[in-house]
């Protein structure tokens, strides 16, 4: 939840188009800040 309210507590469109947009970005962005956040585990041996 701290992460949404990083990007704004509240939806800014109106249009419900424009709030499906909206919501699919935050989502895309927390999802590739979370990638970029995971390590990467590599064998060794």
């Amino acid at each position: 939840m701290r992460c949404l309210k990083a990007f704004g507590e509240r939806i800014m469109a109106r249009d419900p188009d424009r709030q499906t947009a909206e919501i699919h970005i935050r989502i895309a962005l927390m999802n590739r800040f979370n990638a970029l956040g995971t390590a990467e585990i590599v064998r060794v041996a």
